[in-house]
């Protein structure tokens, strides 16, 4: 029998959505004819998913988490229906994976994959596969993040339509309950407010540089009509706007610079300022990553008449 290579492998898991392990078995017992292989998965119960390998994932959940340890994990895993991402078997099924990812800290989803799955000695992919036929939908692990330093705080919003992970580094607090309490204050609000970066040293000088310019442009747009100003009085006019305008840029994408939404007449670098003071330390928001399930992902639209159409063919 010839050797059964990894593209071919590869061929067929794309084909079917079948595991790694399940499609080399196939291909063995089938002298590496990918046809037969696929009639060889049907058989076996598995060909199930040669239907659902391609169908539009774009539903599911955002998972956050902490382990016993403290590593917080942030997962997204998709499901083709929202119906299915209510279901407590595939909710289980996505903690499951979480917990995989604090605990065996893989590089990349394909390494998570082959990690072995809680409380089997199978990998997550071939679970994966077993779940697709017992769900019924197409399934995908999309992405996660680990932060294994620090103290994390999860925060799931609306069962799992986005995740939430904060990490923070404390110094001299003992009172670990009332810094969680901050951190799911701060997880709601990037929920809420969908800031893109902690701080504005963060924000990358050319993503500053082009919105200033911007702003620039728009204010010396709205003095251009009064022709009795000067034009370097005009300039000097329109800088000052700018400068009160990337205040409100820095406060919309930067989470220390917005306002609180518990308390709107303070910032959240106030907050959490006044909050390490009160529990005698100090409090530094490091990161955070915020999921939104299926963001990013083009969903199919399905022409239902065409559908109906093609059934009474």
């Amino acid at each position: 029998m010839a050797a059964i290579s990894a593209k071919l492998v590869k061929e067929l898991r794309e084909l079917t959505g079948v595991g790694m392990m399940n499609c080399k078995e196939a291909l063995a017992a089938c002298d590496g004819d990918k046809d037969r292989a696929i009639d060889w998965l049907r058989e076996k119960g598995l060909a199930a998913q040669t239907k659902k390998a391609g169908k539009v994932a774009a539903e599911g959940v955002s998972c956050a988490l902490v382990n016993q340890e403290g590593v917080g994990v942030v997962l997204e895993v998709n499901s083709q229906t929202d119906f299915v991402a209510k279901n407590e078997v595939f909710q289980q099924f996505v903690r499951d994976v979480a917990l995989t990812v604090a605990n065996d800290n893989p590089a990349d989803v394909e390494a998570l994959k082959a990690a072995t799955y809680p409380g089997t000695d199978r990998t997550v992919d071939a679970v994966t596969a077993d779940k697709v036929l017992a769900i019924g939908e197409n399934i995908q692990i999309r992405r996660f993040v680990r932060y294994a330093d620090g103290l994390n705080v999860p925060y799931v919003h609306m069962n799992g339509k986005i995740g939430v992970l904060v990490n923070l580094k404390v110094e001299g607090i003992t009172d670990t309950a009332a810094v969680v309490e901050l951190g799911k204050d701060l997880a709601m609000q990037i929920a809420a407010m969908s800031p893109a970066y902690v701080s504005s040293d963060e924000v990358p000088a050319e993503e500053v540089e082009k919105e200033r310019a911007l702003q620039l442009a728009k204010a010396m747009e709205e003095g251009a009509a009064n022709t009795k100003i000067p034009e370097a009085k005009r300039q000097m006019i329109a800088e000052n706007k700018v400068k009160g305008r990337m205040n409100n840029y820095f406060a919309e994408v930067c989470l220390l610079n917005q306002a609180f939404v518990k308390e709107n007449k303070t910032t959240v670098a106030q907050h959490v300022q006044a909050v390490a003071k009160q529990l005698g330390g100090k409090i530094e928001v490091v990161k955070f990553t915020r999921f939104v399930t299926g963001e990013g992902i083009e969903k199919k639209e399905d022409d239902f008449a065409a559908e109906v159409a093609s059934m009474v063919k």
